[in-house]
């Protein structure tokens, strides 16, 4: 018997955190895979959010903290991309 899967719902702040990482220069797959969003699901936001209509669901509650860590997570990620292009580029 399969179990019935749940859509994950993101609040807006949580969305909209995600579309400026993005906007900021961090790539939307590493951005994606660090916050545990579909790659799909964040182009969609950019878009939407580019367009301006970009809403939340607000079903899945977002601490701060958690927004923090996901931001740190995101940063730390495009750091290490950025020091193993540089090791390369040395080698």
């Amino acid at each position: 018997m399969k179990e019935k899967q749940t859509r994950a719902r993101y609040t807006l702040e949580f969305k909209l955190e995600a579309v400026r990482l993005v906007n900021d220069g961090q790539s939307v797959g590493v951005t994606a895979k660090v916050l545990g969003v579909p790659k799909a699901t964040l182009s969609n936001w950019v878009r939407e959010a580019a367009k301006g209509t970009l809403q939340g669901a607000g079903d899945k509650v977002v601490t701060p903290e958690q927004m923090e860590i996901a931001r740190l997570r995101a940063e730390l990620a495009r750091v290490k991309m950025e020091r193993d292009v540089l090791e390369k580029a040395t080698a």
